[in-house]
């Protein structure tokens, strides 16, 4: 099963599978799956031509995937183009919602680098 160009995994449930669509998380996923009246438990596999033609309209109707990626890129671009605070954080690749950095945001600023005191250590003879 594909939608948007998507390869949904045929062994995951349908309401997982969805989830491989960038911009459908898991509640978006069941709330579709409710419109289209399609059981959440059912596999990719037996779900039948016309139940995927009523889930690939309704995904299709959302703004997903690529215009989705463009769409945040854009909003990212003109924060750092109005030279906003929220920014700036993105260009410095920081966190952008008030979050602690002393000690945390790892994953953003990488792995730990020590500090010395700035003094060079002397050798003792």
């Amino acid at each position: 099963m594909r939608i948007s160009g998507i390869t949904i995994p045929d062994k995951k449930r349908i309401e997982y599978g969805l989830t491989a669509v960038y911009g459908i998380g898991l509640s978006k996923s069941q709330e579709l799956l409710d419109k289209a009246k399609i059981d959440r438990a059912a596999k990719p596999a037996d779900i039948s031509a016309e139940q995927e033609g009523s889930i690939r309209k309704l995904v299709e109707e959302r703004t997903i995937e690529g215009e989705l990626r463009r769409e945040v890129s854009g909003n990212i671009k003109r924060l750092k183009d109005i030279k906003s605070y929220r920014g700036s954080r993105h260009s410095k690749n920081l966190p952008a919602r008030g979050q602690r950095t002393k000690t945390n945001s790892r994953t953003l600023k990488g792995a730990k680098k020590t500090m010395g005191s700035g003094k060079k250590k002397l050798d003792k003879k």
